[in-house]
């Protein structure tokens, strides 16, 4: 066993911002046996887990506390720290809150959902082929599919979903806001919330929302606070992670040209391919929720004392080579990837059927509309985010 709480702390994260590449630094790491020690702008330092193995006890053993993080200077990108709703809290209440909203993300709810979401990509790429060449496939393409179908889940009015983009991006933005203009700007969005969940009470609709306030008002099993904040949490994390993914993804096959040309011959890689994809694509600028130790842990070879704080780097664990064959080629044709893109635990991403279905729609879409896409100009890359990608991708065909 290796115990090494001296070890000095190096600064975090390693990822850069400008492209999708996965930092030397986790590939050092991947080939070194224990966690790392590191150090984020804020809070204490952290153990960082990168290897697959790891990552999968840290994400899964009850062992490990995402609501201790309340109760410590919890290692962030931030000034502020945050009560991250549901993503802070460990069962029995996490499992109270996520069991009321898991019946609306389950495979069977989703899929019907299908035929809407490809009649939206259709209609979307149809107003890119009218504006013309260069068009912006964020702007016009990956980010109005998430945010049309959670809107449309929540019951957000078609009016309001510019509003909530900057609300969005505060939350997930690793800038120099200080404590006071992030926490400014999350009551701003549970305001609106707020609001919008009055009116559905005034005005009830069948979505997912007025779910949740007949499980407030006539059953108890939430309180107000809870149900603004997991409405937020929904929002928020319903569009922006998959918005992201759908211009990442395409840039990594058009820097595939092989692996493209595989999935163009042959459309029955795609939900395979998304996988692959998956797995492939570092999103991450860095890790973020720590996991705290309730008792000393060995993890990998390290022992993580109780009350020890540890971040689980994704990216580089879905790149291990002791887990993935190849972990560095991109493989459209690869079979039962069991990447961790969605997390893992009781944490797993509640929505990820309706991210696959997503992700699925808007490339078969894309890719079957446009044979000669390309990258048709400088692409801008998102700056200071936890999420890593394009702000615009401007494309030809």
């Amino acid at each position: 066993m290796t115990i090494a709480a001296g070890q000095a702390p190096v600064a975090y994260p390693f990822n850069e911002p400008d492209g999708l590449g996965l930092a030397d630094a986790y590939r050092e790491a991947l080939e070194r046996p224990g966690l790392l020690r590191v150090r984020l702008a804020y809070g204490e330092p952290a153990w960082l887990a990168t290897r697959y193995a790891d990552a999968r006890l840290v994400l899964g053993d009850r062992r490990f506390s995402r609501a201790e993080a309340l109760r410590h200077d919890e290692p962030r990108h931030t000034q502020g720290q945050q009560d991250s709703g549901i993503l802070s809290m460990d069962p029995p209440g996490h499992t109270r809150l996520r069991t009321l909203v898991a019946k609306a993300f389950t495979v069977h709810q989703v899929e019907k959902l299908r035929p809407a979401v490809r009649e939206l990509a259709h209609r979307l790429l149809d107003g890119l082929e009218a504006m013309g060449q260069p068009a912006d496939l964020v702007e016009h393409y990956a980010l109005p599919i998430p945010v049309a179908v959670i809107c449309r889940m929540l019951g957000v009015p078609e009016e309001d979903r510019p509003r909530f983009r900057a609300w969005s991006d505060a939350a997930l933005s690793t800038s120099s806001l200080t404590a006071e203009e992030f926490q400014r700007s999350r009551e701003e969005l549970r305001a609106y919330m707020a609001g919008l969940v009055e009116d559905h009470r005034r005005d009830p609709r069948p979505d997912l929302m007025t779910g949740l306030i007949e499980a407030r008002d006539t059953g108890d099993r939430l309180s107000e606070r809870e149900l603004v904040d997991l409405c937020v949490g929904i929002l928020v994390a319903g569009h922006e992670t998959t918005a992201t993914q759908i211009p990442n993804f395409v840039h990594a096959l058009l820097d595939h040209p092989e692996q493209l040309a595989a999935l163009r011959a042959d459309p029955g890689l795609l939900r395979g391919a998304v996988e692959e994809l998956m797995r492939f694509v570092p999103l991450g600028s860095g890790a973020s929720f720590p996991r705290y130790a309730t008792e000393d842990v060995e993890v990998g070879g390290t022992l993580v004392r109780a009350g020890e704080p540890v971040l689980v780097a994704i990216g580089a664990a879905n790149r291990d080579a002791l887990k993935f064959d190849g972990p560095g080629r991109l493989d459209v044709s690869r079979a039962g990837v069991q990447h961790l893109g969605f997390g893992h635990g009781v944490h797993h991403c509640l929505g990820a059927p309706l991210a696959r279905l997503e992700l699925q729609e808007a490339l078969g879409a894309l890719l079957g509309r446009f044979p000669n896409l390309r990258v048709a100009g400088d692409v801008r890359w998102k700056d200071r985010m936890l999420v890593r990608g394009p702000s615009e991708m401007p494309v030809g065909w």
